[in-house]
């Protein structure tokens, strides 16, 4: 418990209200750019097909890949089979709106359950995702012209099915969510007004 009360303890400094601020402004940003991809490279195909995810919607060569996929009975994508598409963007601005009343009003303890509420949420998506590759990977029809092992692409990486080789990985938008997770944390943790003020 004397944990918990000294982690609480005290509010933000005027760098960690800054930075509280920043990642706000950045998370927004993010919610225009793209935040994951994954792109497939063929000798048909030299210049490549892309499934680009936005918070809100898929994007890229879709119809081409789900006839493509159609042979080894890998199953449609399409946005109507990801309700996460209606709620990302909502708990977003939740996270934005925390985080800009943060650094108005320097709680340390809105801080805290501000960047809590960030980690959680990009940890849980980490983890949807992962899931839906799975599942598009391992749920294939048996029936399918083309049969292969079922098969889980890397979040993050390469992976060589007959002769596509797919590269996935994080977009600008990715990578700005989880700067304004980072920030959020390391102002919440390191940035304590009653510290500044013992030194």
């Amino acid at each position: 418990m004397d944990f918990v009360r000294k982690l609480f303890k005290g509010n933000l400094n005027l760098i960690g209200r800054i930075m509280f601020g920043a990642a706000g402004l950045i998370l927004l940003a993010s919610l225009f750019l793209p935040w994951w991809h994954l792109d497939l490279v063929a000798p048909q195909y030299p210049e490549g097909l892309s499934v680009i995810v936005y918070p809100d919607k898929l994007d890229g060569r879709i119809d081409i890949i789900n006839n493509i996929n159609h042979y080894i009975g890998m199953k449609w994508i399409s946005e109507e089979d990801f309700p996460e598409f209606q709620v990302i963007t909502k708990v977003a601005y939740v996270i934005i709106g925390l985080a800009l009343i943060t650094a108005l009003v320097k709680k340390r303890w809105l801080a805290w359950l501000t960047a809590g509420l960030g980690a959680v949420g990009g940890m849980i998506g980490v983890y949807d995702l992962w899931r839906w590759l799975r599942d598009y990977g391992t749920q294939l029809d048996p029936m399918a012209a083309i049969k292969i092992d079922p098969f889980t692409p890397p979040i993050i990486g390469t992976n060589k099915l007959a002769n596509f080789i797919t590269y996935t990985g994080f977009n600008s938008g990715g990578y700005l969510l989880g700067l304004s997770i980072i920030l959020m944390l390391l102002a919440a943790w390191r940035f304590k007004e009653h510290e500044k003020q013992k030194e």
